[in-house]
């Protein structure tokens, strides 16, 4: 028994951030309630409130982890750009569908972790950008990819006319461009 559980009769286990954040992996994030994460914590629910404001501060918490967890560690050049992008996305891929409700969570309209999703950005913006796309056109890319990779995700098992990860992945990473082909053209 680590000195985080719960002995008997005393004081409560010791929270921190991690435990928390491990706890609320463990179940569905999309139906996850504070009274819930509690129990799974062994704590008082006044308890996690000393530790985090509501709600949407354990998904702040579970966003940094999820983010730590799927950002390669190296970063991308120009000979590496695009298998870091895969790592990426497949780590995304893992990772998101191994808790329940995270990537249907992540792909609704909500309030990002600041933090956490600019992490996440620079590291694809600076992937595209070695990969040779402008500034511009690499925080477009971003947004196709991310937005992409996680509707994908966020499908995944319920329309059985979705296309495998890999194929839709290859397509996707395929269809970006490395310069500004947006201009329409003339004729």
């Amino acid at each position: 028994m680590n000195s985080t559980e719960r002995k008997g009769p005393g004081r409560p286990p010791r929270l921190s951030r991690e435990r928390i954040a491990d706890a609320a992996l463990r179940g569905d994030v999309a139906t996850l309630t504070m009274r819930e994460l509690a129990t799974r914590l062994g704590v008082s629910h006044s308890s996690l409130y000393r530790w985090v404001p509501d709600r949407d501060g354990v998904l702040d918490l579970v966003s940094e982890v999820m983010v730590g967890r799927v950002l390669p560690e190296d970063e991308p050049d120009a000979a590496t750009w695009l298998d870091w992008l895969e790592r990426l996305a497949w780590a995304m891929h893992d990772e998101f569908l191994a808790v329940p409700g995270y990537a249907a969570h992540v792909a609704r309209p909500h309030r990002h972790h600041l933090a956490s999703f600019e992490r996440l950005r620079d590291g694809a913006v600076a992937a595209f950008r070695a990969g040779g796309a402008d500034t511009r056109q690499a925080e477009q890319n971003w947004s196709v990819f991310g937005l992409g990779v996680v509707r994908w995700l966020a499908a995944a098992g319920n329309d059985p006319a979705e296309p495998p990860f890999a194929l839709y992945l290859g397509t996707l990473l395929r269809g970006l461009p490395r310069h500004d082909e947006g201009r329409r053209p003339h004729g």
